[in-house]
């Protein structure tokens, strides 16, 4: 009996270490081209880590803020930015736990980024500013927006998120699952899985873009590398993404903001006319456009027409 315990321990020992190299491994595949470091970057210290942000341009303070998803960085608008310059002062963030940002283990929320942006704005920007954000962090700026309507200008969104699955609250089973990825080596090897480059592919494809062939190798990599920088580290947002933590209830506070605000739709993006249509019902303010032939992040896909919307609308 000794002898049959003492090698399970062994295997078991072994199998745990060879999926922590694994893991190493896997990781410095992922961040080895170094894609998201340049001389642009500055640092906000903010009181949960430090904050990277890129700075461009003069005029009227415009913030971007790219989506919750796994691998989202600042990236998502490197098309958008340059042309922006001439009339703004762009700030464009990596939020808590993405990109090149600080990421802490801990429980990421939409009241944590609503606190973010909120302090981003009053302590960096110093100034009253526009906001573009896009999809499952719309929700935080609305209520930042409410919570602090006199840092706020006009708003954009891009692809909002789905009010009803707002309202999903973390259930057993999803604090299971948020417990599971944030366990030492098999958690960490079951988020790789998860999000390799194939699987970034998989979602470019079928998500992101309509027209597949203009999908760029870069891309992925970017969303590659901002997924797996700062190691294990990298997987708590997903855990907190996934266990529906970062969901709120904002149909209040929606109602009650006077900003003005634009929502910008792919058209092929799967129900967002509906989506769009039910933020519309509470406030009815809320205009809406709709780029032709992309679906999640026509900022990447079709950005020439978005920069036309926002121009137009800023």
């Amino acid at each position: 009996m000794n002898k049959k315990l003492t090698t399970v321990s062994l295997l078991s020992g072994s199998s745990i270490a060879a999926i922590h190299i694994i893991n190493k491994v896997h990781t410095s595949l992922c961040t080895v081209k170094n894609l998201l470091h340049n001389s642009e970057n500055y640092f906000y210290d903010w009181r949960f880590g430090k904050i990277r942000y890129q700075k461009k341009g003069k005029g009227s303070p415009l913030l971007l803020i790219h989506d919750l998803t796994t691998g989202s960085s600042n990236y998502e608008f490197h098309r958008l930015i340059n042309n922006l310059t001439e009339e703004h002062e762009i700030y464009s963030i990596d939020l808590l736990g993405y990109g090149l940002s600080g990421k802490p283990s801990m429980t990421y929320t939409n009241n944590l980024y609503e606190q973010l942006v909120s302090d981003f704005i009053k302590n960096v920007i110093g100034k009253k500013s526009s906001v573009i954000v896009t999809g499952e962090s719309v929700p935080f700026v609305i209520m930042a927006c409410h919570n602090n309507p006199e840092i706020f200008r006009k708003i954009i969104c891009i692809n909002p998120q789905n009010l009803y699955l707002q309202n999903q609250i973390p259930s057993r089973q999803t604090g299971l699952f948020k417990l599971f990825i944030e366990t030492p080596v098999v958690g960490t090897f079951t988020y790789h899985i998860l999000f390799n480059k194939t699987s970034f592919e998989t979602i470019f494809r079928n998500e992101y873009f309509y027209h597949p062939e203009e999908i760029r190798e870069k891309y992925i990599y970017n969303y590659l590398e901002s997924a797996h920088l700062d190691g294990y580290h990298a997987k708590y947002t997903f855990a907190s993404y996934a266990g529906k933590y970062m969901n709120m209830n904002i149909v209040h506070e929606l109602k009650e903001i006077d900003n003005s605000i634009l929502m910008i739709g792919g058209e092929k993006e799967k129900d967002i006319k509906t989506t769009i249509e039910n933020y519309k019902y509470y406030n009815a303010a809320i205009e809406d456009v709709y780029i032709p032939e992309t679906k999640h992040l026509p900022q990447l896909e079709a950005p020439d027409a978005v920069l036309e919307q926002i121009n137009m609308f800023l």
